[in-house]
């Protein structure tokens, strides 16, 4: 395993955050992409772009998820996949619904909870692709959806999901929207407000009886659009409600599959005290391992090369740890 060593002139957390979003990286060996839908529920479907090795069931797969108002095209998606591809996996990079200009392919807006949708994506993988080693990996709102789903599954978890990564995971969904709030975070809570706003306006379009905009405009952070959208069109009480709900970590002590967490500690807006909890630190299917520095999904070390983000490298290496296939 290698250490993280965050990049010298990155050990300031928002730094590190903006440097791992706004980064110019290209990735030459993902190799070819196919598209594929997954239906999730019966008039939903989400879109996967796939990168399948020759004799694909020959090899593991890893399946992976992206964070709020993230695409499959996310640069943490198409790193870590060309890591994992490269490797000798399957990859599939996941739009959670309505992501990724998918808004047509669903009546349903996405939110937090939604760990069924990846239930059904393993089910299928097992089912109709007779995949021998499906791993997960999310990505903040995508962490915390494959940690519910995998706390949900239980004892009950198919042999084939050998395992799950969450990096820098929201499973504690009222600590991460109040975190948001504070003064040196206006920036991120702009930046998702806005696309959360727009991407409704695009779905209002598209099914005008359904959703109604009315009270829009005065939305003004997360909490309130969970409050005026979220909560009421997908089902919840209120934002309470569906944050204590669509939390991953009141099932994180369920886990059984091997669970790899990576949080920053001084993530700006994901809290480093709740992963404290015994539900993480006393569940023995839980690898916790948190570097002091980090940032937000971020992770850039000062080793150039192969390594420089960390976090794709790390994860790679803990499902090729997992896999008697590789």
């Amino acid at each position: 395993m290698i250490a993280f060593e965050p990049h010298p002139l990155l050990r300031n957390a928002h730094l590190m955050t903006i440097a791992g979003a706004l980064a110019r990286r290209k990735f030459p060996r993902l190799g070819t992409v196919t598209e594929r839908l997954f239906e999730v529920e019966p008039g939903t479907r989400i879109l996967a772009h796939c990168h399948w090795q020759a004799e694909l069931r020959r090899h593991p797969t890893l399946a992976m998820v992206h964070g709020l108002e993230g695409s499959s095209d996310s640069n943490y998606m198409l790193g870590a996949g060309e890591k994992a591809f490269a490797a000798g996996f399957n990859v599939l990079r996941l739009n959670q619904r309505n992501c990724g200009g998918t808004e047509r392919l669903t009546p349903t807006l996405y939110n937090s909870g939604l760990s069924g949708d990846y239930r059904a994506v393993v089910n299928e993988l097992i089912e109709r692709d007779k995949l021998p080693e499906i791993f997960f990996a999310g990505y903040s709102m995508g962490g915390n959806l494959v940690l519910k789903m995998a706390g949900e599954l239980g004892d009950a978890a198919p042999t084939q999901l050998r395992g799950v990564a969450a990096i820098c995971p929201a499973l504690d969904l009222a600590a991460c929207a109040a975190a948001l709030e504070w003064r040196q975070n206006f920036l991120y809570e702009w930046r998702f407000v806005h696309g959360l706003k727009q991407r409704m306006r695009r779905k209002a379009r598209l099914y005008p009886d359904r959703y109604s905009l009315n009270g829009l405009d005065r939305v003004h952070s997360v909490r309130e659009f969970d409050e005026v959208i979220t909560a009421p069109y997908c089902g919840y009480r209120d934002a309470d409600d569906y944050y204590f709900r669509a939390s991953a970590i009141r099932v994180t002590d369920r886990i059984r599959v091997p669970t790899l967490v990576l949080p920053a500690q001084d993530d700006p807006f994901v809290p480093y005290a709740v992963f404290q909890q015994p539900a993480i630190t006393g569940n023995p299917a839980i690898q916790l391992e948190a570097p002091a520095y980090g940032g937000h999904c971020s992770f850039i070390s000062n080793v150039a090369g192969e390594n420089r983000f960390w976090a794709e490298s790390r994860v790679v290496e803990f499902c090729r740890a997992k896999s008697a296939l590789v």
